[in-house]
């Protein structure tokens, strides 16, 4: 079973490594029945979201990369 656009889109995660201009950060995702890394960035290139932040996947790149914004506001 493959994952596509539109069932990891509007999933929620945490970013376990630091998400923002110039980096290439990580979430993990609860998919598939369990929980998965993502690398990740960020769906606003200016933002910057750290580590332990929630997040929604706005945009999935297969097989492993999601671009995010956080979940709430801060």
């Amino acid at each position: 079973m493959t994952m596509d656009d539109a069932s990891m889109v509007g999933l929620m995660g945490r970013v376990t490594g630091t998400v923002g201009p110039g980096l290439v950060g990580e979430v993990i995702v609860r998919v598939r029945g369990g929980a998965e890394h993502f690398l990740a960035y960020a769906a606003s290139p200016k933002d910057r979201i750290e580590r332990g932040t929630v997040v929604m996947v706005v945009e999935y790149l297969p097989p492993r990369t999601v671009y995010v914004s956080a979940a709430y506001d801060a």
